[in-house]
């Protein structure tokens, strides 16, 4: 059965389940952003439970298996442990609570601390005659499962005596018969665990916790004001009442003797249940005591209880009720049962479950700890990660349980690293984005310019009476004059009306080979071509050939011959007015096409001068 349960959707990442796990069987792999559970190593303490602000984590419902338990015909009995007294202080009169259990259709409701009593009572035979060997007492599950995963070489030590739960089992199937089915109601977790290790008359069908059989009253809107009142079934415990506190077994078992004459250590808590195992292990022969461990303070806290830190309120609530109870009690009633039931065999076994890693070099221990920033020395530990010391948690990293993030100071100090450099970042990012708009500004205004520039071509180039063209290296149009496009003819002329200035056009479409291969020449040989007689049609055409930008950019002029007198010579007088009067402006546009502006004067006189030649010759 796998106990706990992470829902990933609700998962904040925050790895609070991961530092509050004793035994590190919630880890995150390196390459997953959420935690996973190893169900093998989990000790069912439910310490991964109260920690989840995000409520991601939460433990096997065991609700439905008992409604489908009460439903099934069978006869069902309900065996309660003795902390329902500090559970549940809202109910004034425990008779009360008792006809709840029963109206959910319990047939029988019995105490777990009549259990307590025979359990006790082994106990008491156990640590009187003990011959020299010592024990550690078996009543919390997860403490036993601790022993058996990560210290299986004690589970001889371990009290060989079943838990009250279990003895309890035993007392109501001799009494009610073997084929009860029987729920367990109590504070603990890691009970649902300990129900299936056991066959037979000590069997527990169902574990419920506290929180779940609220969670049944609230289902059946079950109230202690619509109930009468109903007392336990026989046998009723003893001072097994007092079994909540940590120290109650003994109590019962009248082995809790003063200080001096006390053979037996109590303690509780998750770091308390750790050290005196490991005391324990390093050699109890030394301490010579019989350890009484609980891993939650007593059962009073356990985590199938509601969520409340009032552990005295809780204890004065557990004593006022055994005081109460034993004003009335019948002891030789009780006697007569411890004797009925006395003969139940209530002994166990243990079984090596070994769940430890092999544990890293010294020297792979010291890498990690100097990769966190700590020490060698155990002491140095803030045990905000979840461990005892940043040794531990340098041989958890190593084993592959925890990552180094898992550490608190290290994560802060490397947030802040980052924080400090993702501002630096910002800063440079700001000066960055205030040079960006600055160059913005001024490619702006430079595409401003070359607008004007482009358009000053353009106007230039739609004014001269010669026909000019500018191609780019795949012969492309960049731009072309009325002229040009008249001298082309019609075909060009419909291109114009869809594609003005035939810009894009292939000039290999709109001249023949040994036209465009004069420009094919000037591209390919940056060497300009003057004043070419190249027949086309039916006239004569003299071409000049520019390089505007070596290999990348020609233009051309061409010039018809047949034009009359009167037309060239006005040709040659405005293409002079041109030169003298916008040089200047010639030099700005050819510099933006890649060239100087003495070719484009160039080109421009070699135009006048072959006019001139022409009309002497003439």
């Amino acid at each position: 059965m796998q106990l706990i349960h992470i829902d990933l959707e609700k998962c904040n990442c925050s790895q609070a389940c991961i530092r509050a796990c004793p035994v590190k069987a919630i880890t995150q792999q390196p390459n997953s952003e959420y935690p996973e559970i190893d169900h093998n190593r989990c000790i069912g303490c439910g310490s991964c439970l109260g920690v989840c602000q995000a409520g991601a984590v939460s433990y096997h419902s065991s609700v439905e298996e008992t409604l489908e338990l009460l439903k099934s015909g069978e006869e069902v009995a309900a065996i309660v442990d003795p902390s329902i007294s500090g559970e549940f202080p809202d109910i004034t009169d425990y008779r009360k609570f008792v006809e709840m259990i029963r109206t959910l259709g319990f047939a029988h409701v019995n105490e777990v601390s009549f259990g307590v009593d025979l359990v006790a009572r082994e106990y008491q035979k156990l640590f009187s005659n003990f011959k020299g060997k010592y024990y550690v007492t078996s009543n919390c599950p997860s403490v036993v499962s601790y022993v058996e995963k990560y210290f299986p070489e004690m589970i001889n030590n371990l009290s060989p005596i079943v838990t009250p739960m279990t003895a309890t089992a035993m007392v109501v199937r001799k009494k009610f018969g073997e084929n009860l089915k029987v729920v367990f109601i109590g504070p603990c977790l890691s009970a649902k665990d300990e129900a299936h290790r056991h066959e037979g008359p000590g069997k527990v069908d169902v574990a419920l916790t506290f929180h779940e059989l609220r969670e049944l009253f609230a289902k059946f809107n079950i109230k202690e004001s619509t109930v009468e009142y109903s007392d336990f079934d026989q046998p009723i415990g003893y001072l097994g009442s007092l079994y909540p506190l940590s120290h109650g077994i003994l109590d019962a078992a009248n082995l809790n003797g003063s200080t001096l004459e006390s053979n037996i250590f109590t303690t509780d808590g998750k770091n308390n249940m750790m050290e005196a195992i490991e005391e324990f292990n390093d050699g109890p022969e030394a301490i010579k005591k019989h350890f009484n461990i609980f891993y939650d303070e007593g059962c009073l806290m356990g985590p199938g209880t509601s969520q409340s830190s009032k552990k005295f309120l809780r204890q004065s609530l557990v004593v006022d009720f055994a005081k109460k109870r034993l004003k009335s009690f019948d002891k030789k009633l009780w006697e007569e049962n411890m004797a009925i039931y006395g003969e139940l065999d209530l002994s166990r076994t243990f079984k090596k479950d070994d769940q430890r890693l092999e544990m890293p070099s010294e020297e792979k221990i010291e890498e990690i700890l100097k990769s966190v920033g700590k020490t060698i020395t155990e002491k140095a530990a803030c045990s905000a990660c979840g461990f005892r010391s940043c040794r531990d948690f340098a041989i958890s990293v190593s084993q592959g349980l925890s990552k180094s993030e898992t550490c608190l100071t290290w994560s802060l100090k490397n947030k802040q690293d980052y924080i400090k450099t993702l501002k630096n970042n910002n800063e440079r990012l700001r000066k960055k984005q205030q040079e960006f708009e600055e160059n913005e500004k001024l490619l702006k205004t430079e595409n401003q310019k070359i607008k004007v520039k482009s358009e000053t071509v353009s106007s230039l180039l739609q004014s001269l009476p010669s026909a000019a063209v500018i191609v780019d290296d795949k012969f492309k149009v960049i731009e072309s004059n009325k002229a040009f496009i008249n001298i082309l003819g019609e075909d060009a002329e419909m291109i114009n009306d869809v594609i003005p200035g035939l810009i894009g056009a292939d000039l290999k479409t709109l001249l023949p080979y040994n036209v465009y291969n004069l420009f094919g020449y000037v591209m390919q040989k940056d060497e300009n071509i003057i004043g070419r007689d190249v027949n086309y049609h039916e006239g004569l055409l003299n071409i000049s050939v520019f390089s505007l930008k070596p290999n990348k950019i020609v233009g051309a002029v061409f010039r018809d011959m047949y034009v009359a007198e009167v037309r060239q010579e006005e040709i040659i007088n405005r293409v002079s007015e041109v030169i003298d009067e916008n040089l200047k402006m010639v030099q700005q546009i050819a510099f933006s096409l890649g060239e100087g502006a003495s070719k484009t004067e160039k080109m421009l006189n070699s135009i006048i001068e072959t006019y001139k030649k022409i009309k002497k010759t003439e």
